[in-house]
């Protein structure tokens, strides 16, 4: 899969998992299609999953779901810190702080991208 399709994965998997998870009607950026959607969004994250679970031999298919999500979690942290000076505290929020929909559509993405590689 090209940096790309997987860019473009991870965007799919992220309003699909909003659509599916988040309670009443999401923000319009939650769910803001791929073609409006900033390129900083789309640079890692997919990546950083792709090369983690290459890393790991196949075995991160072992992990718990919510450690799924907590990974894809923190590779969004680091992308905002990288992206932003001084990102919003709720973009940077730790795991425990994040609300339900959002943790699962982070396990959602993980096990998207897990599929693609098996």
């Amino acid at each position: 899969m090209t940096q790309v399709e997987g860019a473009r994965l991870f965007r799919e998997s992220w309003i699909a998992g909003v659509r599916e998870h988040f309670p009443g009607e999401p923000k319009p950026g939650y769910v803001t299609p791929w073609e409006e959607t900033p390129q900083w969004e789309l640079e890692a994250v997919y990546e950083q999953v792709r090369q983690f679970l290459e890393l790991s031999g196949g075995h991160a298919s072992r992990l718990t779901r919510e450690q799924k999500g907590r990974y894809v979690a923190t590779c969004w942290i680091a992308q905002m810190f990288k992206h932003f000076e001084d990102p919003k505290p709720w973009y940077v929020a730790d795991w425990a702080d994040l609300p339900g929909w959002q943790k699962e559509t982070d396990a959602d993405i993980f096990e998207a991208i897990e599929k693609t590689l098996n």
